[in-house]
Formats: structure tokens, sequence, C-alpha cells
């Protein structure tokens, strides 16, 4: 034979056993070797079949029934050892067991063994890559079956789940070569067979199959619910198929920019799978892992990770993923070389030999990412004429293609407009790959989703806003800014929110995730262990996030903001939108019907006095320092903000005037409380993520918001008496304290009045911004159910620490409590941007609560609160003011 077996018989087993107790023995190997590889344990697996083959080979066994038996226990065999080793070792297995076969050209279950050995062949071939040659095996498979099944051949059962296995095989390859009407053909046949056949598992393999279909396709929404569907059946019926599904899940992220949440997901899947073996799925997580680090800017894991998987690869025989490998590592090779002064024509013509083997490999999308690559450098290098030839080589890319292959693409196409002068094709290539990322963003649910995507547009933006602040500093050049401002930044407050509810499984996981945040807090205050809790939350909240990013589109995109329509709605106040481009820091200032571009020197020094600041603030928001340490701090927090005043502010004064002030931050400046600089002592002034966002909030339509809401949640001493006297300022004001403060008693409270204040301990989660949190009776509020709120309070205050604060990712996408808050449709938030203590926090709001009821607007009534004591209540005000 072939395929070898172990020389030693099975212990316990004489050679001269009954040869019906062989067979029997052996049959219940196979089902026990293939249960276990099924749950991923390759190598157990394994062993397990390879005793059943020793019990064949060393007892007397009639020659067919060994054959039977024998090829079933080898193409499972073939599965474990293609997995853990290399996959010529389990495709020789097969071809073994296929010669043994023609051996018996007449037995009943000839046939069935054929279609076996073809389906299973053509599977081996898919996991390499050889997708088009697996298929034609496969389909014998399918076609056997198929008769089987309408010919009533067979025992109705196991025809159908050989036909379900078939053809959820050849619905994955149709997938990976993007015929998505093959594929969902084949994968929603198995959903309807596993369905009227009682096959629950099949079922859900075929949707974790569809979701990688849909994902291929674009529909990424789509995708995440397949993935959640497939996820709740796993856990249910096999865990040991999570692995796979995390892997399919972290490519879906990397495809909607999530790409730290991606490399966080493989972080802690990956040692399992290297635990397990499993070398495919250990080299496809290594591949993914380095796709994040690229997407992150973290070239060096990203190029390990790339080489890691690559290798692999190549020992297993996959060229097809090997080549895939190969390209992301050139990535990082071509990043580097782009930053240097003349590239070497070597990363060019590596470039054009990966595009020709991925173009071999039948990877068209692949290949065009080589080739724009290529471009890239040779632009770089100075080989326009070359650059402009290779350009026209590009394969044009699909609406199906990853939305980073076409960024890459017209970033390619910019760069070299630009390089032969013509700035105009260079900005329609900006303006148009943006808008494609737009129609992207719009079919996206959960805020989590619509911030991500800005991350595949970041290159592009950069490149249209180094266009314009590369000219002259003239009034046309900063209304084009403006323009391209608004364009690339903060696009997830451009929705109008649609009416949402959260699904109950959602509300159920965000009920686990706060039942944990409150046993961590215990935890941590009893002195105990927390490290296993930590793990649990940190799970629990990931998936939390995944089943809110599964939800319905997050709302009605709204128009880029003109500038005309700004202006007029200003009226007498300026708007001031800070950017920066390299280490150059500038201003837009719009006021009074005029539009000017004020450059403002270092980008990384605005950012460091910004920091210092911050952290200043943090370190004096305690209660009760010691007086000569609060001096210290202040004489520095004030030091920090002079320079912030002096380099951001004091060079625009005279186009401002007294003006209230419209502010849209970028990057850290998003963590200054601008009351406490000089220019903006007393004077009104509100925080906004664009300009767009603010039009949203000022043109809001009036519905019948009423009411006043006062929330005071637990350990607040400072505000024991606090929400009695802001009560008195409002005559229609509803209090909630004590127990009776709750996080569904609240929720609930909130829905649609007029202006609501919450006076509770908080936190600003910077790796899960959704996930910050308002302390309530029964446990932590998060920003992921504020969201959802139907009918969201015109007005909110946030009485608590660092609120303000947002996760600042690319695109100045801004993410946190008081962002989501604005996002769903709340008008004006008030909130700090670092940490206050309980008593400056309680004064500052009972002087902005009686300028409310004085009838000033929350502007002015925040900027005479905060002038008081600007260090100690570094309140911001955001939306509309």
């Amino acid at each position: 034979m072939p395929a070898s077996s172990s020389r030693t018989p099975p212990r316990g087993v004489s050679r001269s056993a009954d040869p019906e107790e062989i067979v029997r023995r052996a049959r219940e190997f196979h089902r026990t070797g293939k249960a276990t590889t099924v749950a991923g344990k390759h190598l157990k697996a394994a062993a397990i079949l390879r005793r059943g083959l020793a019990l064949l080979d060393h007892h007397s066994v009639d020659d067919v029934t060994r054959v039977e038996v024998r090829t079933r226990l080898l193409v499972t065999l073939s599965w474990c050892l293609a997995e853990t080793s290399h996959v010529d070792d389990g495709l020789t297995l097969l071809a073994g067991a296929r010669e043994d076969l023609a051996l018996f050209p007449d037995f009943p279950e000839r046939d069935e063994l054929l279609g076996l050995l073809d389906g299973n062949r053509g599977v081996l071939l898919f996991r390499v890559g050889r997708l088009e040659e697996g298929i034609t095996h496969v389909d014998s498979d399918v076609d056997y079956h198929e008769r089987q099944l309408a010919e009533g051949d067979g025992d109705v059962a196991e025809v159908v789940k050989a036909l379900v296995i078939a053809l959820t095989n050849r619905g994955n390859a149709y997938g990976e070569l993007h015929r998505i009407t093959q594929a969902t053909r084949d994968l929603n046949r198995v959903v309807d067979l596993a369905a009227e056949h009682d096959m629950p598992f099949s079922g859900a393999i075929a949707t974790h199959a569809l979701g990688n279909v849909l994902q291929r396709a674009g529909d990424l929404p789509s995708a995440l619910r397949r993935y959640e569907d497939a996820n709740r059946a796993y856990q249910e019926l096999e865990p040991g198929m999570l692995l796979r599904l995390r892997i399919d899940q972290a490519e879906a992220m990397i495809s909607v920019g999530l790409a730290d949440e991606a490399g966080r997901h493989l972080d802690e899947v990956l040692p399992e799978l290297r635990r397990q073996r499993v070398g495919q799925d250990i080299a496809e997580a290594e591949l993914f892992r380095a796709a994040a680090a690229l997407l992150d800017g973290e070239l060096v894991t990203a190029k390990r990770m790339a080489n890691a998987a690559q290798r692999k690869l190549v020992q297993r025989g996959s060229p097809a993923w090997a080549a895939v490998a190969g390209l992301i590592a050139l990535r990082v090779d071509v990043l580097r070389a782009l930053e240097s002064k003349r590239p070497s024509k070597r990363v060019v013509d590596r470039a054009l030999e990966l595009a020709d083997r991925l173009t071999a490999q039948k990877l068209g999308d692949q290949a065009a990412v080589a080739h724009a690559l290529a471009v890239r450098v040779e632009v770089r290098r100075g080989n326009t004429d070359r650059a402009a030839e290779l350009l026209r080589d590009v394969p044009r890319t699909r609406r199906t293609s990853p939305i980073d292959q076409r960024m890459l693409v017209r970033l390619a196409r910019a760069e070299l407009a630009l390089a032969t002068g013509n700035r105009r094709v260079a900005l329609a290539q900006a303006k148009a790959g943006l808008a494609e990322l737009g129609r992207m963003r719009d079919q996206m649910g959960g805020l989590e989703l619509v911030s991500g995507t800005a991350l595949h547009g970041r290159e592009l933006g950069e490149l249209a806003v180094r266009l314009v602040l590369d000219g002259t500093d003239t009034a046309a050049a900063a209304k084009r800014l403006f323009t391209w401002l608004e364009r690339t930044r903060a696009q997830m407050y451009r929705y109008e929110p649609v009416e949402s509810t959260m699904d109950s499984e959602l509300v159920e996981s965000i009920a686990e995730v706060r039942q944990l945040s409150r046993a961590l807090l215990r935890a941590r205050l009893d002195g105990h262990p927390t490290s296993t809790l930590e793990v649990r939350y940190a799970t629990s909240q990931r998936d939390a996030m995944r089943l809110g990013w599964s939800a319905s589109p997050w709302g009605k995109a709204r128009p880029v903001a003109d500038l005309k329509e700004v202006q007029a709605e200003l009226d007498d106040r300026a708007m001031v939108s800070f950017a920066s481009s390299g280490d150059a820091m500038v201003a837009v200032v719009v006021v009074a019907g005029r539009v000017r571009m004020v450059r403002l020197g270092s980008a990384s020094a605005a950012t460091e006095a910004a920091l210092r600041l911050h952290a200043d603030l943090n370190a004096l928001a305690p209660d009760y320092l010691p007086a000569p340490l609060a001096e210290v701090i202040a004489t520095s927090a004030r030091r920090q903000a002079d320079l912030l005043d002096r380099q951001l502010l004091q060079p625009l004064a005279d186009l401002l005037g007294d003006r209230e002030l419209i502010i849209v931050p970028t990057g850290a400046l998003y963590v200054v409380p601008w009351g406490v600089l000089a220019l903006c002592k007393s004077r009104p002034t509100t925080v906004v993520p664009s300009a767009t966002a603010w039009l949203a909030t000022v043109q809001a339509a009036e519905d019948a918001a009423a009411g006043v809401l006062l929330v005071r949640g637990p350990g607040l001493q400072a505000a024991e008496g606090e929400i009695d006297k802001l009560a008195g300022y409002h005559v229609d004001a509803t209090s909630l304290g004590g127990e009776e403060a709750r996080v569904g008693t609240v929720l609930e409270a909130l829905d649609g009045v007029t202006l609501a204040h919450i006076a509770a301990h908080g936190e600003h989660e910077p790796e899960n911004a959704l996930f910050s949190r308002l302390e309530l009776a029964d446990g932590a509020l998060f920003a992921h159910e504020v969201g959802r709120v139907r009918r969201p309070p015109k007005q909110v205050v946030l009485a608590a620490c660092e609120l303000a604060l947002n996760r600042i990712r690319p695109g100045d996408e801004a993410l946190g409590f008081a962002g989501a808050m604005l996002a769903s449709g709340a008008q004006t938030v008030i909130a700090a941007s670092s940490r206050v203590g309980d008593e400056p926090a309680a004064a500052a709001m009972g002087d902005y609560h009686r300028g409310l009821a004085s009838g000033s607007s929350p502007a002015v009534a925040l900027a005479d609160a905060i002038a008081i004591d600007p260090l100690r209540r570094p309140f911001v005000c955001l939306g509309s003011g």
C-alpha cells in the first residue's frame, strides 16, 4: 500500500481477532478521528486515524472492506497531514488511496469513495490557493451526490451530508475567486439543506462561508452579521471552529480600517493556533496580523509577521498565499523606500516580479497593488515616463476590489499627476477616492465602523491638504483648504442617525460587560487579584462591540458643509479650523464673510504643549492637594497654556476680535480646554469635530423635547446637595439619585428631554472608546448605550472626569462618550477634557446652571463659569453652543 501506517499492531488486539470486530474497531477510530479533526485537534486526530490503519494492516480482513474503510481513514488523515505539515503529504495519501481503489473496479461504495477522494483533493488544493484546479475535482463530487439525492439512491441523510460538505467547499472557492453569484448559490443551497435536514452545524459553516463571500463582495455589514450568526452557533455546537472564524473576522476588521482592533484580536488567537499547530491557519493569522500592523504604521511588526507567514506558506506548498504574504512585506519596503532620497531600483523590480507571480496565481487585485507600488517608487525616483508606462499596466479596479487597493491606485495616479505638474488631476484623484470611501462608509453600522473607514483614505487626504498648503496663502487657497478639510475629517458626524434599537443579544452582551466592570472594580477596591477578570472584561467588551458592528447603517449622510452656508450661519461668530501637514500647523479662519489661512509654526510643538497641559490639569484635579504642590502644578499648566495661546490664538487675534468662537481641533488639540487659554478667557467658545457637524447641530429641526433631567451617581459627596440646588434653577426638573439612578431608568429618562445633567464619576476608555462610562447605582452606563437613545436630549451636561475626551482616529475621527452623544443627535454637550475634582465640578455646574436660568446660551454660560477658576474647571462646550 502506498500510504504508510504503524508497523506495530494496536495494543489489546490479537492478530487472530475476529475480522468483523477489526472492521468495527477501525470504523470507530475513523469516527473518533474525524470528530477530533473537526474540533481542530489535527495531531491527536492523526494518531487516532493511524491506529485504525494499523488495525487493518495487521489483521485479516476482506479486501473490499479493507480498501473501503482504509480509504475513509486516509481521506481524513490526508487533511490532518496537510494542516500540520505539507499539503503534498495529504495529496500523496489521496493518490495512493485512488491507486488502491483502481484494483477493485466493481463494488457498491466505489463511486462514493471516488467522489470522496475527488472532493477532498479539491479541498486540499483550495487550502493552498490552487482554486481552479480544485474546483474541477469538487465538481465531480457534487455531481455524484446531486444524482444520488435526485434518484433517492442510498441513505438520504448520508447523501445530504456529503453534498453539503462538497457544496460548502466549492462555494468557498468560488468566493475566493470573486465569483459571487456561484458562491452564494452553493452556500445558500447548503443553508436550505441544513435547515431541511436538521444539520445546524453544517448550516453554521455555510453561514460563516457566506460571511467570507460577502466580505469579498464589499458588503462588510452583511458579512459581519453572518460572522456573528456563525459565532453563536459555533459556541453552542463546536467551539473548535471559533479560531478560524476569528481569523476571518480580523480580515473584515482590517477591511473597514479597524487595524488596531484586528491586531489585538489576532494576538489572542495566535497562541492557541500555535499550540494546536494548525499550519495554514497560523500562517493566515500571521499574514493578517502583518496587514493590521501595516495599516497601523507598525512597520517592524508588519515585516516580521509577513516574513514568518511567507516562510510557512512556502513550506506548505501554498504559492498563492505565500505571494500575498510577500506583498505585505513589499509594502513595508516600499514605504521605507519612499522616505529615502533615491529609492533603489531593486524595489521596483521586486514589485513587478511579484505582480507577475500574483497574476499567474489569478490574484488580480493583489497584482494591481504590486503594480501601483512600483508606480509610486518610480515617481519617487523621478522616472515619471516609466511610472506612466507602469500605470497603464495596473489592472482596472472593480466594484468588489478591496477598498485599500482602490485607494492605493488612486494615490499612485495622484502622485504621478503631481510629479508631472498636473495638480488638477492629482486633486481630482483624491476627490474621487474619498468619494468611493464615503460610499463604503454609508453602508456601515455602528460608530466604530463609520469612524474606522477613514484609515483607508488617510494618505489621499494628506496629499490633498499638502497640495493646498504648498501654494500661496491667498483667500482662494484658504477656501480650497477649508473644503478639503471638510472632505477628510470627522466624517462620522456627517450622518443623520436613523431610529434604531438594540437587539436583545446586544443588550445582554452589554449587561455582561457592566456586570464584569462592577466585579473588577470591587476586586480592585478589596485588593483581590484581577488578571482573570480583566481578560474576561476585555473579551466581553469586544464581543459586544462586534455585535454593534453588524447593526443596520448608522444613518443618512449629510452633504459636506458648503463654505457660503457656514458663513451665513456664523453671522457674527468666527470659526477656526486647525489642521496639520507634516510638522506644519495651520488655521483656516472664517469670519465676517472672509476666509483666511494662517500658518502657526510647528505641529509637534503644539502637540507637546497640549499633552503637557492635559497632564498638568489631571495632576491638579484632586480636591485636597497640598497648597505648595498645587501651585507648582498650576504654574506649569499656565506655562503650557501660554505657549498654546501664543502659538495658536494670538496670531489670529486681529481677525477674531472679541467674537464668539467655533473651534475645530485636530489631533492632540482635542484635549485642550480652550477656556484656559488667555484669548478664550470669558469668551464663549464651542468645540466641534467639523464645520459639517456644527451645521448639523445648529440647523437641527425643532422637536417636542421637554423637561430637565438631573442625575446624581454614587460616591459624589460634593454633589449631595448640588442636584437639589440645580433643580431650583429649572421649574420642570426631574431628579434621579441614589438607588433611583440606575442604568435602565436613566436611559429611559434621557429620551426626549431638553436638558440632561449627569453628575457621576466617569472614565474615558482609550482602547475602546464606546465603552467610556459613567458610574451609576447599578454599574456603568456606556457611551455605546447612550448613542442609541431614540430621542437624545438636546443638551447634555456630563459633570464627570474627562468624558469630553475622544479616541482620535485618522481623519480626526473623534470617538468617545461625548462624541457618541453628538453623533447620535444631541445638539450640545458640556463635558470635561481632563480630570476634575468633585468640588470644583459641583461649583462650576452651579454657576453654569445659574447662567442658563438667566437666559444665557450654553457657550456663554460655560465661559462665565470657567473664567472663575479655569485650571480647576476644564470643561468644554461641544456641538452647537
